[in-house]
């Protein structure tokens, strides 16, 4: 998918122009944060939960070469195949070998955001390899060809009206006059047309929750089963993974996946939660003949040992997304790639440069709910403070911020100056908000009373007020 992250002004102008977007993002604002809410609450361990999480991955990063060559053998024991994939590139060659290995001609796919970030579809379609998406949140963006706005529901910024409209547009061999006015009669249509797609595939691509070092099994939790139907009824299975995803034991996993749901979708446990570990062996019922996992760098070792290393204990639960206002007010497809909200706003950077991601770490307000309700206690105010301070340093900021900051740091090192200005302006904004109290328009402040007024302050400043505090003590 193309990259449009330093356009993230412009994409999230439009996307607060978009009426039926707002709309959308509505049921962000609402479903997500109740169901987390009510579901924590209900878990009395949930904090303590949290924390062994966050500890298993400190430890799991800490020891990373080692669980990874320990997955690797535990893998080919098991008669599977590993490929190392420095760049995305790496890893779509590996793919195109593997299909073309298996004469490929129709790909079924689980929803993968490592897919989306080695842009596998567009590649495989340029080598006349159909791939079909069967998550239905992903089914209904590859139909619009859109790129998912959300990790865990990707079609969330699409209304029901526009998903009838575009399954009436595609499954055009249908009746004319069905009814599909109801969420089931739209998940009905898309079964009956996805069911035969998984018994013509020539191969299986999934993702990857965790894999594990201990047994070399990947994980996958799914609340509709596609994931299955694509990794047992293809010749060959398909993981996509990058190398965080490991996970030391099946103990571990089972820990963390008792605050991945919570944290998701408000639910205790996904209604699938899938173990595979291997091809298809002798005593088994169904399952792929060749089982394949791609394990993906591109960047993430960069990251270790950096202040941007917590960010690999990351399970792509959605939560901070889910709770961020500034996700709230825009969507997913403003931040211009694969990772949206202030995950992808510290991940972004990360993998593709502060050149192409700077702007998304200066979207935030810094309200600290993200880190608050992260499963793996991620601190991403901080991490995002320091992308902006790298910005900074490199330049990058627009020349008017960058003086503004300057002539701030220049008063602020004179305090007497700093607090005659800060009186001064201070009181001749409060004379132009007049009897309103708050102003429509004011120099330098064109960002914000271009969506809202700017409240005039009242009364004396904060250290006018620190200082009559101090004198009323002593």
């Amino acid at each position: 998918m193309k990259n449009t992250t330093p356009q993230f002004k412009s994409n999230a102008a439009e996307a607060l122009a978009d009426q039926q977007l707002q709309k959308a993002l509505g049921n962000v604002r609402v479903g997500f944060i109740e169901k987390r809410q009510i579901v924590a609450d209900a878990l009395p361990e949930f904090e303590a939960l949290r924390d062994n999480a966050r500890d298993i991955k400190n430890h799991t990063l800490a020891h990373l070469d080692l669980y990874l060559e320990a997955y690797c053998e535990k893998v080919e024991e098991s008669g599977g195949h590993v490929h190392w994939a420095q760049t995305a590139q790496d890893a779509r060659s590996i793919v195109l070998d593997i299909c073309r290995k298996a004469n490929a001609r129709t790909v079924t796919k689980g929803k993968s955001m490592i897919s989306e970030e080695i842009a596998i579809n567009d590649f495989l379609e340029e080598q006349g390899i159909e791939p079909v998406e069967t998550d239905l949140g992903e089914y209904i963006i590859q139909l619009r060809g859109e790129a998912p706005s959300h990790i865990i529901a990707p079609a969330v910024h699409v209304l029901k009206e526009q998903i009838e409209e575009d399954f009436r547009a595609e499954h055009s061999h249908l009746k004319a006059d069905r009814n599909l006015d109801e969420p089931e009669t739209l998940l009905d249509e898309a079964r009956t047309v996805l069911r035969q797609k998984f018994l013509d595939a020539d191969v299986g691509i999934t993702g990857a929750n965790f894999l594990v070092a201990e047994t070399g099994t990947s994980v996958i939790v799914t609340n509709e089963g596609n994931g299955d139907l694509t990794q047992t009824l293809p010749k060959v299975h398909i993981v996509l993974a990058s190398i965080e995803k490991i996970t030391p034991t099946l103990e571990d996993v089972s820990q963390i996946l008792r605050v991945l749901a919570r944290s998701a979708t408000g639910q205790e446990m996904s209604v699938y939660t899938t173990f595979s570990t291997g091809p298809r062996r002798e005593q088994d019922v169904d399952g792929p003949q060749e089982y394949h996992v791609v394990l993906l760098d591109n960047g993430r070792t960069n990251m270790i040992g950096t202040e941007f290393q917590d960010m690999l204990r990351c399970i792509r639960c959605g939560a901070c997304m889910n709770h961020c206002p500034v996700y709230h007010a825009v969507g997913g497809h403003a931040y211009g790639w694969v990772y949206p909200g202030p995950m992808g706003a510290v991940l972004t950077p990360s993998l593709e440069g502060v050149e192409k991601g700077g702007n998304l770490p200066n979207a935030s307000t810094f309200c600290g709910r993200c880190e608050s309700v992260c499963p793996m206690r991620i601190p991403l105010p901080k991490m995002m403070r320091h992308w902006r301070e790298r910005e900074f340093e490199r330049g990058l900021n627009p020349t008017v911020q960058r003086w503004g900051l300057k002539s701030w740091a220049w008063f602020a090192k004179r305090p007497r100056l700093y607090a005659l200005g800060s009186r001064l302006a201070m009181a001749s904004i409060a004379l132009l908000g007049g009897r309103k109290g708050r102003l429509s328009a004011l120099p330098l402040a064109g960002g914000w009373t271009k969506y809202r007024d700017l409240p005039a302050p009242e009364g004396k400043t904060f250290q006018q007020q620190w200082q009559s505090s101090r004198g009323a003590k002593s």
